[in-house]
């Protein structure tokens, strides 16, 4: 016999009921019934666990899961068995629930095919984009979902400090990278991390060093790198690192489902005086972002309080990359890497309490290498709490 499962573990069913309230009023505000949810990252929140299938969730709160694999979870009510989508309907007639009128499905995530096949469940239903509602629904996160990221937060900052050990001369920035990534995995981490968006894609993070910081590429990262291959053209490239250059260290904290975004630099050697300034000024915004960001800061001014220390600083033309620039200087961050809010000079969104943020306010100076810190922050009434609390003096690799 095979063993079973519950679908929704006991202990985490407050908290998906948690979860899935904030979505109940913008439900009701859009005019929408009901919502079907069929990606990865979103079946993960609205159960705690991955599984395929979707989550049918009513503008009144009640909610099936219909499950297509795998085939071990316990029977109970609100899960239903499916080989396809098109059993959906009668299982939501035979729960006694109406048939929505206005439906929500993630169309600007789901595959085309797809959409047209869920649309067609109910074919007389209005059918809205649910993708901008969940999303910002996960922005702001449960203090379980925050205790997540802080486990997390503890694992990546042991991990970070036992980087400087395993330099070796002469090695290659990918070489370097597998040895931090050896180490990622002895700690626990689960060796992916999900992005949004299909633009985006990364390996288990990015190092970077030398002139291969300065080197365009085609992903919405701060920093690009040649990488290895022209199939995923980002971060290490292979090249020795020499005397002189920087070493940004940028990579994966995803323990558990949720993850960290850490960045930190080493020199090897002496770096020049203008790379130890960068370095600093990051820190200093850091500082004043962690000081003056409350819950009703509005994102657009954390953007420009940055850029007038850069200003000061003088700093501008290495800002957020040299030969192509970032235009933001963080984001949100959670089950995806790249969460909402982007922190940019032109958002409209403001921090509410509980908002987790990776703000990464970077430099890249040529012939030398990317230098600035990254830390995974919670938006508290006082301030920014760090959740990556590592050493943030540029070290030295010897």
């Amino acid at each position: 016999m095979t063993d079973t499962t519950p679908l929704i573990l006991p202990e985490l069913a407050d908290e998906v009921d948690l979860r899935l309230a904030r979505l109940l009023p913008m439900m009701r505000e859009a005019g929408m019934d009901a919502m079907l949810i069929a990606t990865n990252a979103n079946i993960y929140y609205a159960s705690g666990r991955f599984f395929r299938g979707y989550v049918y969730l009513a503008a009144d709160g009640r909610k099936i899961y219909f499950v297509v694999r795998p085939n071990n979870f316990t029977p109970a009510p609100g899960i239903v068995e499916i080989r396809k989508p098109e059993l959906i309907p009668a299982a939501v007639a035979e729960a006694g629930l109406p048939a929505p009128t206005r439906l929500g499905l993630e169309l600007g995530q789901l595959p085309y095919n797809d959409a047209l096949r869920l649309m067609r469940l109910w074919p007389d239903a209005e059918v809205d984009d649910s993708l901008p509602m969940l999303r910002q629904g996960r922005r702001v996160k449960t203090p379980l979902e925050i205790g997540m990221m802080r486990e997390d937060g503890v694992h990546h900052v042991e991990v970070y400090r036992k980087i400087p050990a395993l330099y070796v001369k002469d090695m290659t920035d990918i070489e370097f990278q597998i040895e931090i990534e050896r180490v990622l995995r002895r700690e626990g981490c689960l060796g992916f991390l999900r992005v949004a968006g299909n633009l985006m894609e990364i390996n288990m993070g990015s190092v970077v060093a030398g002139d291969n910081a300065d080197a365009p590429g085609p992903y919405e990262f701060t920093m690009g790198g040649r990488g290895v291959s022209p199939a995923l053209p980002c971060g290490a490239c292979g090249a020795i690192m020499k005397p002189g250059q920087t070493v940004m260290v940028d990579v994966n904290g995803c323990f558990n489902g949720y993850q960290t975004d850490m960045t930190r630099v080493w020199s090897i050697g002496e770096p020049p005086a203008i790379a130890l300034r960068a370095h600093e000024c990051s820190i200093r915004i850091l500082r004043e972002l962690e000081r003056a960001t409350v819950p009703g800061t509005e994102v657009r001014e954390m953007y420009a309080r940055a850029m007038a220390i850069v200003e000061e600083e003088g700093l501008r033309e290495y800002f957020m990359g040299h030969r192509q620039q970032a235009g933001f200087i963080g984001h949100g961050i959670g089950i995806e890497l790249n969460e909402g809010p982007a922190i940019t000079p032109k958002s409209r969104d403001v921090v509410e309490a509980g908002m987790t943020l990776a703000i990464e306010p970077k430099f890249v100076i040529p012939g030398v290498g990317a230098v600035g810190v990254e830390n995974t922050y919670v938006a508290r009434e006082e301030g920014l709490e760090n959740l990556t609390p590592a050493p943030e003096k540029m070290g030295v690799l010897s």
